[in-house]
């Protein structure tokens, strides 16, 4: 989040999860709480209520087939999903209630510290750490609230016959190189050059992910614990927040965001339309598969990662995905808790998605042989300090995670709201200072 409007989504989310916890549809998990694998398969019962992120897999019939798979393994439960464009919104409004179903992906809006309000706890770290990576984004005092489908390295999804037409074939190695191969691509293709998905909101937070990329450093996230200038020259923050306003800045980018699309938007890199935009790896099947709809080749979807090296040689952080959580007031959890196990570690999705799994041992994705092959460097990012990075954060009004801080950017870059870059950079500096100065 940033200035106006998000300072007051942040004020209004911190209100809500506040009142929640405090009677509203809020109370913290116990022992009984907890949700743990069910042991018999055959006594388990009931009907739940998944909310998903992913409303192609709901609308074109995949979490259909998976429900009807894991009904092999569980025939006595009724699993029902319901699909949210506008995910991270709808949630949000949803956990001021005890009605946001019964599994969930959960939001990024909501701190660390706050999981055992609104989560059953699934295990202890000690257990789940074995068998799963990522964890450690979801533990609090030693119990594990989420577990990730999947990993993703995070880069440019891209048309490579698009860039190949402007005459760029080798990723480019600086932000100001990115920035002057999407100008060719516009001078030279009839494609927009970048597509920002500004407004469904959520591929937005993807651009917090690209911290740790610049600086290929595994401490970046931690280190925000105690820096007083997150966005001064040199830090990762500067240097993605700053690539995002010049593409906007320079025009490279739709006309107007609040036309965009999201599901629209793979038909639109699919057919070549659109040349570029910013997300993770888990994006490059449905990219190929909307090709492939348009009768293009899927092989013109290439992933390439953060336009900066270090030492000679790109970095890409690889993150969990959405964490799927249990929801602490469902009268299901066992029946919720089995579909969790089911579906991250017998679906398949994982490995459908060409995403990388979080269960241990998993191989790479082939879509990410690319980066094998060009010796790119994936960071796996420690978060030993991400709750007081979220106080921070919280106190500071800024809301790294949330949609509203990279829409500011764009409203500021291409002229919709008041300011520039070294503006905006100034008083989010400030804003994390103070903030760092109150929690401290």
């Amino acid at each position: 989040m940033r200035r106006t409007a998000l300072a007051a989504t942040a004020v209004v989310l911190a209100m809500g999860l506040a009142a929640c916890g405090q009677g509203s549809g809020g109370g913290g998990s116990s022992a009984d709480d907890a949700a743990q694998v069910p042991a018999d398969p055959a006594t388990v019962t009931g009907t739940i209520t998944v909310l998903t992120n992913r409303t192609d897999q709901v609308q074109d019939g995949t979490a259909k087939k998976y429900a009807a798979e894991f009904n092999k393994l569980y025939p006595h439960v009724t699993v029902k999903f319901q699909g949210l464009t506008d995910y991270e919104g709808d949630v949000k409004i949803r956990m001021n209630s005890k009605n946001y179903g019964d599994v969930l992906s959960i939001p990024n809006s909501v701190p660390l510290k706050q999981y055992p309000t609104f989560f059953a706890s699934l295990g202890t770290s000690a257990d789940l750490s074995k068998t799963y990576d990522f964890t450690d984004h979801a533990t609090v005092d030693g119990k594990v609230y989420g577990i990730a489908n999947i990993g993703t390295a995070n880069g440019f999804v891209y048309n490579k016959a698009v860039w190949k037409q402007a005459g760029v074939t080798d990723w480019p190695t600086t932000p100001q190189q990115f920035v002057d191969d999407l100008k060719a691509v516009k001078a030279r293709t009839g494609a927009t050059p970048y597509y920002t998905n500004y407004h469904d909101g959520w591929p937005m937070t993807n651009w917090g992910n690209a911290l740790g990329s610049p600086s290929c450093d595994p401490a970046a996230n931690d280190k925000l614990a105690t820096t007083k200038d997150p966005w001064g020259p040199g830090q990762d923050l500067n240097t993605v927040d700053s690539l995002l306003y010049d593409v906007v800045h320079e025009k490279l980018s739709e006309a107007d965001p609040n036309t965009t699309n999201w599901e629209n938007s793979k038909a639109l890199i699919g057919s070549g339309k659109v040349a570029t935009m910013w997300l993770g790896s888990w994006a490059v099947v449905q990219m190929r598969d909307a090709a492939e709809k348009a009768g293009k080749n899927p092989d013109d979807i290439g992933f390439m990662p953060f336009p900066t090296q270090k030492d000679g040689h790109f970095c890409s952080v690889v993150r969990p995905d959405y964490q799927y959580g249990v929801n602490v007031h469902s009268k299901n959890k066992a029946a919720a808790r089995a579909w969790i196990d089911w579906f991250v570690n017998r679906s398949g999705d994982a490995r459908a998605a060409l995403s990388i799994s979080s269960v241990k041992g998993s191989p790479l994705p082939d879509d990410l042989k690319p980066f094998q092959d060009a010796g790119v460097q994936f960071v796996h990012m420690a978060y030993g300090r991400t709750a007081q990075v979220d106080e921070i954060d919280k106190a500071s009004e800024i809301g790294l995670n949330s949609q509203d801080y990279p829409q500011h950017i764009v409203d500021v870059a291409r002229g919709a709201a008041g300011g520039d870059k070294d503006s905006i950079f100034d008083d989010l500096n400030k804003k994390w200072s103070d903030a760092l100065g109150t929690v401290g």
